[in-house]
């Protein structure tokens, strides 16, 4: 259901680093009333200070997703607060890089306690007052790794796949009961955000994105769309659509390429030392942060994204004719 956003309230997770504090910039300048939530009482009580300071609203509630309890007290607080939720974002995360084998049990559960069930949660506590409004909008991050695994990060990717699913599955259920609920899936591509700061390494270095790498804008803008237009999924960044791409046309080339040189472990490492630092199981702490440590040479849009991703009719036109381009030359490597 569309609606301008200077009419919405907005319910965002992970709000005080990267992607959430960037898209509730943004949503500020735009006139949305916000509803923030996160771990780091210190970073939230800054990032409303920042909104309040672009002529926006905003209400802070410290809130840890992995618990159920908590995430329905923050649904609970936009109603006391502002009567009403129009967008749910489901962004909050954490992220592992280690072998299957180093990772401890309750290592693996912490992140899909707080990747995954933190984003079945956000939507069981949002579903009851969107469908009580008419309709709404609930927006899950996920990944390009949503699509294709890479080594070292098999619980991020796990959760990430997991989201996919649960989007989807969620989606066809509100579909069914004519909730008006639109169901929207970000899947962004590498970003420059403090995630890589933060991750728990047991790489003995500090992790880095894959280039090319986007800045936190670009999935912000994205996300900033889908509260306001609705849809289905959302692909930020050309490097993510292409992973998807060859991950359908053959995985197992996939599998070469980054078995080649060991190409996709080399691409996760730093040179920097690891200094054990991480939000895994406790939470980050000072102002936030909307960026990291890799901007240099960071791409702040996506090309691909703003004129395709953004725009279905023409996304659909660009398919269909990858698709009969692929069927030609099928027909004449057949000959």
């Amino acid at each position: 259901m569309a609606k301008p956003l200077n009419q919405q309230v907005i319910v965002i997770t992970g709000a005080s680093q990267g992607i959430g504090r960037e898209t509730a910039l943004q949503l500020a300048t735009k006139g949305a009333s916000l509803v923030l939530a996160a771990r780091n009482d210190e970073a939230l009580a800054e990032l409303a200070r920042q909104v309040e300071r672009l002529g926006g609203q905003a209400e802070t509630v410290v809130t840890d997703v992995a618990e159920h309890e908590q995430v329905e007290r923050l649904a609970q607080r936009a109603i006391d607060r502002f009567g009403r939720i129009d967008t749910w974002v489901n962004n909050a995360a954490v992220s592992i890089y280690a072998t299957v084998e180093q990772m401890e049990p309750e290592e693996m559960e912490r992140l899909v306690r707080v990747n995954l069930l933190g984003q079945m949660y956000g939507a069981r506590a949002a579903i009851p007052h969107l469908k009580r409004q008419g309709g709404g909008t609930i927006v899950n991050v996920g990944s390009a790794l949503s699509e294709r695994a890479v080594p070292l990060q098999s619980a991020y990717v796990a959760s990430k796949h997991g989201i996919q699913g649960f989007s989807e599955a969620l989606r066809l259920e509100l579909m069914h009961e004519q909730t008006g609920i639109d169901v929207v899936l970000i899947l962004p591509s590498s970003m420059n955000t403090p995630l890589f700061n933060f991750a728990r390494s047991k790489m003995g270095v500090q992790p880095m994105p894959v280039p090319p790498v986007y800045e936190p804008r670009a999935v912000a803008e994205a996300i900033c769309h889908a509260a306001e237009h609705g849809g289905r999924e959302i692909v930020v960044g050309g490097w993510g659509k292409l992973l998807t791409v060859g991950q359908w046309l053959s995985p197992s080339l996939l599998d070469r390429y980054m078995l080649q040189g060991a190409r996709a472990w080399k691409q996760q490492k730093t040179d920097r030392p690891d200094d054990a630092r991480d939000n895994l199981f406790e939470p980050s702490t000072g102002p936030g942060a909307t960026t990291g440590d890799f901007g240099q040479g960071s791409k702040s849009t996506s090309l691909y994204t703003t004129h395709l991703e953004l725009h279905p009719g023409r996304k659909r036109a660009a398919l269909a004719a990858l698709l009969l381009a692929m069927l030609a030359l099928v027909r004449r490597i057949g000959r």
